[in-house]
């Protein structure tokens, strides 16, 4: 029996998903030397290690479900008018909204819910972030949209302010998507340009060493220095600023689905307004949201 790719979209649409593409599960082999370089390179050194494990799963589905035969990509839009910094303290924008992993692994369970409904004999998991799956070479697969030079995922629709998810299926589909051809970013390297830290390298990857939102919301290695505001540019967590200035991000529409709405209007997240918050208020307002891996302190330690 195949699975309808068209059932798994309405499924993906009815779980609030704003994108979703099926790719046939394969072992991304062209992908092997670009993960590798990376790698070689160092460029997840000191504050992503983790990378260095599990290379072969990050390439072969079906070491994360046996006999995989479909992947399934979803992406919801989380553009809030956060990406506007002016007059307000620099957060990136998906910090503004519950954190993404929890509420896309609930949508991403009713999907793979109602596939298992509708064909028993199914079988497969859920991914969002956490698993060793390349979700953004899978977007590809799944033609939502390209790798831009700021190694986002850029999609037609929504840019690359999206999140992406992932469920595995070990049943064959009657109809997969195309790969996502061509590349939208052309001659255009503001990206490049704006990233303060010179994280962003040609070759569309970014050495975590230097990227602003890895280094304010990862946690230090025991020992490691804290890194300086001057380091952050201002930034109290995550960064946008490869993202601020992409032209396919200036007319994508804002967040439709309510799960992602930002849990105060990010206007009147002045820095005066995060000095005279108390910890408590802290937890009361921003509890679901990724801030609180940060911490407060932290937080008012970089205005």
């Amino acid at each position: 029996m195949l699975i309808s790719s068209d059932f798994i979209r309405e499924a993906a649409r009815e779980a609030g998903f704003d994108l979703c593409g099926v790719a046939r599960a394969r072992v991304l082999t062209e992908r092997a030397e670009t993960l590798d370089r990376w790698i070689a390179d160092g460029a997840e050194s000191g504050l992503m290690q983790y990378m260095r494990l599990n290379r072969d799963k990050r390439l072969d589905p079906a070491m994360l479900v046996e006999g995989a035969k479909a992947v399934v990509v979803c992406a919801v839009n989380y553009k809030n008018k956060a990406w506007q910094q002016e007059g307000r303290a620099k957060i990136a924008s998906y910090v503004y909204a519950p954190d993404y992993h929890s509420v896309m692994r609930d949508m991403l369970g009713s999907v793979l819910a109602s596939i298992a409904a509708q064909y028993p004999d199914v079988g497969g998991r859920c991914f969002c972030d956490t698993v060793p799956i390349l979700e953004k070479a899978w977007a590809v697969e799944a033609g939502l949209g390209w790798v831009g030079k700021n190694s986002l995922l850029i999609t037609p629709q929504y840019g690359s302010f999206v999140v992406l998810g992932e469920v595995v299926i070990d049943m064959e589909c009657d109809d997969y998507d195309a790969p996502f051809r061509g590349d939208g970013c052309g001659d255009c390297r503001r990206c490049i340009d704006a990233c303060p830290n010179n994280a962003i390298s040609a070759q569309r990857t970014i050495d975590t060493s230097r990227c602003i939102s890895r280094l304010t919301n990862e946690r230090l290695p025991e020992g490691a220095a804290r890194p300086s505001s001057g380091t952050l540019n201002g930034w109290l967590a995550g960064c946008d600023e490869c993202q601020s200035c992409c032209p396919h991000n200036r007319a994508t529409p804002f967040f439709t689905n309510p799960a992602f709405a930002p849990v105060i209007d990010p206007a009147d997240a002045t820095p005066d307004f995060w000095r005279a918050l108390t910890a408590e208020d802290f937890q009361s307002i921003f509890g679901r949201t990724p801030l609180p891996r940060i911490g407060l302190e932290a937080l008012k330690s970089r205005l």
